[in-house]
């Protein structure tokens, strides 16, 4: 006869391994890294020596030979070069995702669905009386079966119109998303790491479209002198630039990937910590970091105009204090009827994602 085996509960049995601990660390670090497989391992090395992260049971060594093992990384033949792999790059991402979830409250809303139920694929777990066009697919039979027998009584059982139950499905609407990260060189200034966070929420983000919301569509443009797209499999390897904040070629490029899209929701998320100080006309750069240039501020309103008639919110996070980039950002906002917040680094995920998810309950009719 089968059944159940009981056993003594062991709380260690749930203790995370030395392999897990390490790489949970490891994963931070490259990060901070860029992706550099070399600086990480010697960061681990220094954290081990102060910190005693290993044992004699498992050391640095076994860490580096699991990692080989279970395809985190791969050591190039010819060269020698020990780089991490695909797999390592969805694990940072994962863990990015994990680390800023953990931080958000958890609520009863949310899944990316519309104020409004309709058609859609998404079960709604309150039911209605069935109204005359309703479709059979709807129709909730335990409910039905249920008023069915407290109606008539379950000798002489049939089912009228009156007893259907209507299970309604909610829409769950779809969106295309361009993420915008300024990578100019202020984004490091003044000893504060301002890259790592955003690529944090990058790759956060990334890895929820992709397991939760299949149909949305998330590209990533970053912007310097220049601006152009990136595969999300190199946000690890993103670094600031000795550039300068080219906010109009990030909005030109943003603009012609939604352009391409076929959702009918667009959105551009633009995470920045300073005002536009260059614009590119021609070959040349025209650059200006004094205060707020005319020239330059004349062109982002003009896109923002452009932005507003395509239906294209674009959602500012400031993750600087900056008195000129305020109010650059608060002209935008109302020339855009976009959104705007300021964003502490350790808060910008709980923003992002909150605004990513508030911004897909569109009301359908």
């Amino acid at each position: 006869m089968l059944g159940h085996n009981f056993s003594k509960y062991n709380p260690k049995d749930n203790e995370p391994t030395g392999f897990d601990k390490l790489m949970k660390m490891f994963t931070q670090l490259l990060t901070y890294t860029s992706g550099d497989f070399g600086e990480a391992m010697q960061w681990m090395n220094e954290l081990d020596k102060e910190y005693k992260l290993t044992n004699d049971e498992y050391g640095m060594g076994d860490f580096l030979e699991d990692l080989k093992k279970k395809g985190y990384i791969d050591e190039d033949k010819g060269t020698g070069e020990i780089k991490i792999t695909s797999k390592t790059e969805q694990t940072i991402r994962k863990s990015s995702l994990e680390e800023i979830f953990g931080k958000l409250k958890k609520t009863k809303s949310g899944s990316h669905q519309t104020f409004k139920p309709g058609g859609g694929d998404e079960i709604n777990p309150e039911t209605r009386p069935f109204q005359f066009g309703d479709s059979m697919e709807q129709i909730d039979f335990t409910s039905s079966i249920r008023n069915a027998q407290i109606n008539h009584g379950i000798d002489s059982f049939k089912m009228q119109e009156d007893d259907l139950e209507i299970r309604e499905t909610d829409f769950k609407s779809q969106t295309s998303t361009v993420l915008m990260i300024d990578i100019s060189h202020s984004m490091i200034l003044y000893g504060e790491d301002r890259i790592t966070p955003a690529k944090k929420v990058a790759m956060a983000l990334a890895e929820l479209i992709k397991t939760k919301y299949p149909k949305d569509t998330l590209d990533i443009v970053v912007f310097g002198n220049d601006a152009w797209p990136i595969e999300i499999k190199d946000l690890p390897y993103l670094q600031v630039g000795p550039y300068h904040t080219n906010t109009v070629a990030g909005l030109e490029l943003a603009m012609d990937i939604l352009r391409r899209r076929r959702n009918p929701n667009k959105q551009i998320f633009m995470i920045t910590d300073g005002k536009p100080t260059c614009l590119k006309i021609g070959k040349q750069y025209y650059k200006n970091s004094f205060g707020v240039d005319r020239k330059i501020l004349t062109r982002c309103m003009s896109l923002a105009t452009q932005c507003k008639k395509a239906k294209i919110v674009v959602t500012t996070f400031m993750i600087a204090s900056d008195p000129y980039l305020q109010r650059f950002v608060q002209e935008f906002t109302e020339t855009n009827n976009g959104k705007a917040f300021f964003a502490s680094l350790d808060k910008l995920g709980a923003f992002i994602f909150k605004d990513f998810e508030s911004g897909k309950r569109k009301t359908v009719y």
